[in-house]
């Protein structure tokens, strides 16, 4: 009998509370549930970004095929009149079309910038397409167009690189057979990074290979430097050097010289 008891007394101890089993039946619905909504609702994200990203490019291809077809051909091939895009990439078409220099007005030793035709959207869409025809430079990240890199290093990196084209200023300078290379005093930071990995005109490009991202970021910061801080000479005469001072001086110095010596020989007479 006793032996009996003890073990009613064991079973009724081991045996799970009707509570108990209800509260782990809700916390396992609660989690499955949860798991559910947090995939249907990654599955939808998903495919709500796939469609925006297939509308996106559907709208580039149009635009290409009334607006750029003419020259480069319906798949971008190139014809006698433009070049092939294919793999040139996202950033080549934010360039160009972002610029103005693209579509051209008229055939010329290179496109120069103008008004820009398309809206922000078009300009997306037009890449989006082009981005789809084959492997090419992507639109940079923001991280690198902040400003805010090394700015000694990236002023050095710029006498290297680009000062024998652009002026060590950044104010451009002629080129041969009627090409040139612009300005780069206004000209965006997404724009500058751009044209550093895609080579447009007859720049040449530098991956980040020749380049780091790092590296183009502190030369992005060197000449928003120079655009947002005067000379410390004074006036700079335009920054184009020994050209536009030696003019200066032709004119103004000698000029004055020639002006007061022709008085001084009037009024003596």
């Amino acid at each position: 009998m006793a032996t009996t008891a003890h073990t009613s007394r064991s079973r009724r101890a081991g045996r799970r509370s009707p509570l108990a089993s209800g509260a782990l039946l809700l916390i396992g619905l609660l989690a499955t549930g949860g798991a559910y909504t947090a995939f249907t609702a990654g599955s939808s994200a998903g495919a709500a970004s796939e469609t925006q990203v297939t509308k996106l490019t559907e709208e580039g291809e149009k635009l290409f095929a009334a607006n750029c077809a003419s020259c480069h051909g319906l798949e971008a091939q190139g014809t006698e009149d433009g070049p092939t895009l294919i793999g040139v990439g996202a950033a080549a078409v934010d360039f160009q079309v972002g610029t103005g220099r693209m579509p051209m007005a008229a055939n010329g030793p290179q496109a120069e910038q103008k008004p820009v035709q398309f809206t922000e959207e078009q300009i997306a869409a037009l890449a989006a397409w082009v981005a789809t025809l084959g492997p090419g430079p992507a639109i940079p990240d923001d991280r690198y167009l902040a400003g805010d890199g090394d700015l000694a290093a990236g002023a050095e990196l710029f006498r290297i690189n680009c000062a024998m084209c652009h002026n060590v200023a950044g104010a451009g300078g002629a080129l041969t057979e009627g090409k040139f290379a612009p300005g780069l005093m206004g000209v965006s930071s997404k724009h500058i990074y751009e044209a550093m990995i895609t080579g447009p005109q007859n720049m040449p490009v530098f991956n980040d290979a020749n380049i780091t991202p790092e590296d183009k970021s502190a030369i992005i910061t060197y000449l928003k430097y120079l655009e947002n801080n005067p000379s410390p000479g004074g006036y700079e005469l335009g920054s184009l050097g020994p050209v536009s001072e030696g003019l200066f001086v032709w004119i103004f110095a000698l000029g004055g010289i020639v002006a007061i010596t022709v008085w001084l020989t009037a009024k003596s007479n």
